[in-house]
C-alpha cells in the first residue's frame, strides 16, 4: 500500500524556454518601378522602352548565413481586364555593393531558377538588386488603358 501511494503522489511540470531570433537579413523597398509602353503590346521597365527598373536593398549582419531569393513579376496583381494572355520575361541583377571586392562575386554566382533568381549572401553589407520586367499582350494586342501594377517578391532564407 506505501508503494502505491508514492505512485499517485508523483507529478510532473515542464515549464517553456522562449526566444525571439531577429533576422539578420533585412529587405527594403528602393525604387519602385515604372512600366513605359513603347508599344500598343508591350510594357517594361527598361530605360529605353520609357521604364524604370524596380531596385530592393538587402541588408546583412551576419556573413554567409543567407540566400535570398529575388522573383521577377510573372502576373499583375492590378490591371484592367485583358484580351488575351500576357507572356513574362524579366531579370534581377546586382546593381551597387556596399564592399565592391568582398561581393564582387554575388552576380556571377546567382542561380537562375526561371523568373526566380538566387544569390548567396556571403558578405555582411548592403546589396542593391536591380529587377527589369517585360509583359507582352498575346496576338500583338494592345493593353488596354488604365494601371497596371506587378510586384517584384524577396526573400531572405536562412542557409
Amino acid at each position: 500500500m506505501v508503494v502505491a501511494s508514492q505512485a499517485l503522489a508523483q507529478q510532473e511540470g515542464s515549464v517553456p524556454i522562449n526566444g525571439t531570433v531577429q533576422s539578420r537579413c533585412v529587405i527594403q523597398a528602393d525604387t519602385a518601378g515604372t512600366y513605359g509602353n513603347p508599344n500598343a503590346y508591350e510594357l517594361n521597365t527598361a530605360a529605353t522602352a520609357g521604364g524604370n527598373n524596380a531596385v530592393i536593398r538587402v541588408d546583412v549582419t551576419l556573413a554567409d548565413s543567407y540566400y535570398v531569393n529575388i522573383t521577377a513579376p510573372s502576373s499583375f496583381s492590378n490591371s484592367p481586364t485583358l484580351p488575351d494572355t500576357v507572356t513574362w520575361t524579366g531579370d534581377t541583377t546586382v546593381k551597387t555593393l556596399s564592399d565592391a571586392t568582398g561581393m564582387s562575386g554575388y552576380e556571377t554566382g546567382k542561380q537562375e531558377l526561371g523568373m526566380v533568381d538566387k544569390y548567396d549572401l556571403t558578405v555582411v553589407g548592403s546589396t542593391w538588386f536591380e529587377t527589369e520586367s517585360k509583359a507582352t499582350l498575346g496576338g500583338s494586342r494592345a493593353f488596354p488603358g488604365g494601371n497596371y501594377t506587378a510586384l517584384v517578391e524577396a526573400e531572405c532564407i536562412a542557409k
